[in-house]
């Protein structure tokens, strides 16, 4: 199901990132998160509602611009 919140996500094992940009146009990176978490982000039905119990404010984050 499309998200509300979320535009797309990806995920870089080898550094534990999340990068996660929102419908509004913001992105940021998510650091040292797991990869089980990121599989659950990837199957879970609605992934606005994970990304607020699971990893926002449970993992450090960085802004990034739109050319990172």
């Amino acid at each position: 199901m499309p998200s509300t919140v979320i535009r797309s996500f990806k995920y870089a094992a080898d550094r534990g990132e999340l990068l996660i940009e929102f419908q509004s146009g913001r992105r940021y990176v998510y650091l040292d998160v797991p990869e089980p978490v990121y599989a659950a982000m990837k199957r879970a039905f609605a992934k606005g509602e994970f990304f607020n119990s699971r990893i926002r404010n449970h993992y450090r984050f960085e802004q990034r611009s739109e050319h990172d």
